[in-house]
């Protein structure tokens, strides 16, 4: 079908009064972002809303792109005709039968007359449009709540435009809007999806991967990159920072305390990841976690993990299903790349039965006796390697290129 232009519609940030001029002013730098790669776009700025004129370029293309853009809750292909009677019953005849009718359709047309010097009301709009279409499509019967079709008609001075597709979109807050945080990356389906929710809540997230050479492989790395990559299709680019683990968690390893191995990490990932947060400008840590769905996630365990750092700890799927977290892991491209069998460092020296309800007395005091834990932790951050990977990084290429440079760019 031709389309003329798309208009956007704002999410809830339109609702913040005073800030949300901030607001916008993000979400229309981050679409003028994206729609670079189209030259003839053009972007049109209304109250509450937006317009992209395409000009020739592909609608279906350029709603993929901004299907991604945080901020946007949906998007409307819409065609462009006079503010003549004639014309504006043309195009809506001409629209539907463009759209598959084989079966019986409910509709109604719900007609807007911004142009107040337009001849015909909305009301009379509404028959004016709906009686031809009913004449010339059978399959059409009209049903006022609850359509299967809404057809929409606005009329301005300048031209109607007319619209009948609701495409929902990314939602949330635009980019960057609500500060940074960093989060914790592992190769499973939950983090991706929790980095994902973060982001839609206006964080920009760096993210922090740990690996334990030669117990993790090349391809776990990359995998984790993949991850990177696929979640900066909302972004423009993720930082990802690798951190060499194996010496801090091979340091608790013959302690006799193997019941609490995962505490021991998870702790010692967060005084890393804290590092790194403000070394970055970072606020707050961001993990997968879901109550309940392993042992270092019970309520006992997060309680004690946490006490590791100051920082605020948002746990985005905490209450969430797994099949939930699941279907949004599937709808953000994440889940096929997170079920490649390629382990982490999370899965190796798991101890049989970990504990479920530690205590924070004695996972201090054997903390406090593990005199070289200092060090390594320190040693741990200083050889930390950090790559930019944005949506059309090449994975196996990363690594070679970010060794012995220092990277230093702007958010876009």
């Amino acid at each position: 079908m031709t389309y003329d232009m798309l208009l956007l519609r704002f999410g809830e940030f339109t609702l913040k009064g005073k800030n949300r001029s901030r607001f916008e002013k993000s979400v229309v730098n981050h679409i003028r972002r994206v729609l670079k790669p189209f030259p003839n776009a053009v972007i049109i700025k209304e109250y509450g809303r937006m317009y992209v004129e395409l000009n020739g370029e592909s609608p279906e293309v350029l709603i993929q792109v901004l299907k991604k853009v945080f901020g946007l809750v949906s998007i409307s292909p819409v065609r462009v005709c006079p503010s003549e009677l004639d014309r504006i019953i043309e195009t809506a005849v001409d629209m539907v039968g463009q759209r598959n009718l084989a079966d019986q359709v409910t509709f109604k047309v719900h007609a807007r007359r911004v142009w107040k010097q337009f001849p015909h009301s909305s009301q009379e709009m509404n028959h004016l449009v709906g009686s031809p279409l009913l004449r010339t499509y059978p399959q059409l019967k009209v049903q006022v709540k609850q359509p299967d079709m809404e057809l929409r008609v606005e009329i301005r001075e300048n031209g109607t435009y007319v619209y009948y597709e609701v495409i929902p979109g990314a939602g949330g807050y635009p980019l960057g809007t609500n500060g940074k945080a960093m989060l914790l990356l592992s190769g499973g389906i939950d983090s991706p999806v929790a980095g994902w929710s973060a982001m839609r809540r206006g964080l920009e997230i760096e993210c922090v991967h740990f690996y334990s050479f030669p117990y993790t492989s090349q391809l776990a790395k990359e995998k984790v990159m993949e991850l990177t990559r696929l979640l900066s299709g909302y972004t423009g680019r993720i930082k990802l920072h690798l951190v060499p683990f194996t010496d801090v968690q091979t340091s608790f390893v013959g302690i006799g305390q193997d019941n609490l191995m995962i505490t021991f990490m998870r702790r010692a990932m967060l005084r890393i990841a804290s590092a790194l947060a403000e070394r970055e400008g970072a606020l707050a840590v961001v993990t997968g976690d879901s109550l309940g769905q392993v042992a270092s996630q019970t309520l006992p365990s997060m309680n004690v993990i946490g006490r590791a750092t100051e920082l605020p700890l948002l746990r985005p799927l905490v209450m969430m299903d797994k099949n939930d977290i699941i279907n949004i892991a599937t709808d953000i491209g994440t889940y096929e790349t997170s079920i490649l069998p390629y382990e982490d460092c999370c899965t190796l020296f798991v101890p049989k039965s970990p504990t479920t309800n530690p205590n924070l007395k004695i996972v201090e005091k054997v903390e406090a006796s593990l005199t070289d834990l200092p060090g390594l932790i320190e040693a741990a951050i200083q050889n930390t390697e950090t790559v930019i990977i944005r949506p059309d990084s090449k994975i196996g290429e990363l690594e070679a290129k970010s060794e012995g440079q220092v990277i230093k760019e702007d958010w876009f």
